[in-house]
């Protein structure tokens, strides 16, 4: 169902419309009614000025550019502060160009709006009547008439219409011709005002097709993704896998022969704490000893035990009595805890044991 609004000339608040469903009259009447459906504004014919021509029908803005050319070499008022607007291409035929003050088309957007109403499109009330052959046609639609060459349309005034149709009086058009003409106008606006900065705002439609598609292809995307990851796991594992084997070979050459392979790290350590013995095993012990000891003068070693918590007990002698303070102090700084007994002087040597261990 649509509705043809006819919009009242400049100062007046004479609203006038006609509605048609599926292609046929469904009312009329005075004033603004309830809108539940499409509306389609009328410009007055006396706002609007109506030209043809020639343009390119490669696209609307083209067109519309074109026509500006023309418009701005025919018109009195500076292009800038007029509106042009241009019908849609047709086979073998001129378009139609539509110029109107760009002021009135604010003008009339602005008191729909106040209304509530965004019309889907606003057309020249000329355009509504069918164009004729040859000659001129009149009607009368929305109260006002009407009257439409094959390149002209515009208000019907007596010395207007005389001027313009060179004397030939206007053929009243039929009535049934004029209601398809006015249905098919409201479904398909011959010309739309509505283009440029005064073309309508529409919400993109959701296209749920690709909706669809593009969920589709998420869905796709995560499943390689998670694929990917389950790919790199098993390689992972695999890798894992392959080096524990591999660290069990070698451990199997590393321990006595025969020995079952349960842990290879616990059972490598615990061979080689036996072969070097606890702690940090008598070798490096023992060498950390003898160097702290060589490098005192007149120290000697005069008994050494290896205990089996890895402790090495030692008896040492010095010629002095700063001696054994300079062997401890050595171990401790090779990075080793060091016990040190009391120590005695006798017969110019400076005797006693120390404890060295790990710490």
């Amino acid at each position: 169902m649509t509705t043809l609004l006819f919009l009242p000339g400049d100062g007046a608040d004479d609203w006038r419309w006609l509605r048609f469903a599926e292609g046929k009259p469904a009312g009329e009447g005075e004033g603004i009614p309830d809108f539940d459906d499409g509306v389609v504004a009328v410009a007055p014919a006396e706002d609007v000025t109506l030209h043809w021509a020639d343009l390119p029908s490669r696209s609307l803005a083209q067109a519309a550019a074109a026509a500006r050319v023309l418009v701005s070499e025919a018109a009195a008022s500076p292009v800038s502060e007029l509106h042009v607007a241009v019908a849609g291409a047709e086979d073998g035929a001129s378009r139609a160009i539509a110029v109107v003050a760009a002021e009135r088309m604010r003008d009339w957007l602005s008191r729909l709006a106040a209304l509530g109403i965004d019309p889907d499109a606003v057309v020249p009330a000329p355009l509504l009547v069918p164009r004729p052959e040859e000659g001129f046609v009149r009607a009368e639609v929305g109260g006002r008439g009407l009257v439409r060459g094959h390149a002209s349309g515009f208000a019907d005034e007596a010395r207007l219409t005389e001027l313009v149709t060179g004397g030939v009086a206007p053929t009243t058009i039929d009535r049934d011709l004029l209601g398809a003409s006015l249905a098919a106008a409201a479904a398909s606006p011959p010309l739309d005002l509505r283009q440029g900065p005064f073309a309508r705002r529409r919400r993109p439609a959701i296209d749920w097709r690709l909706v669809r598609r593009l969920a589709v292809l998420a869905g796709v995307a995560l499943l390689l993704t998670f694929a990917i990851d389950v790919a790199r796991i098993i390689r992972l594992n695999l890798a894992a896998d392959a080096a524990e084997a591999q660290a069990d070979a070698l451990a199997r050459t590393g321990l006595a022969r025969g020995e079952t392979v349960t842990d290879p790290a616990r059972q490598l350590d615990e061979r080689l704490t036996r072969l070097r013995g606890p702690g940090r095993g008598f070798s490096a012990t023992a060498a950390a000893v003898f160097a702290a000891v060589r490098a005192q003068q007149g120290a000697e070693l005069t008994a050494m035990t290896f205990e089996p918590d890895g402790s090495l007990r030692v008896s040492l002698a010095t010629s002095s009595e700063a001696g054994p303070t300079d062997v401890k102090r050595a171990l401790e700084a090779a990075g080793f805890a060091v016990t040190a007994s009391t120590f005695t002087s006798a017969g110019g040597r400076v005797s006693g044991e120390m404890t060295v261990r790990a710490p």
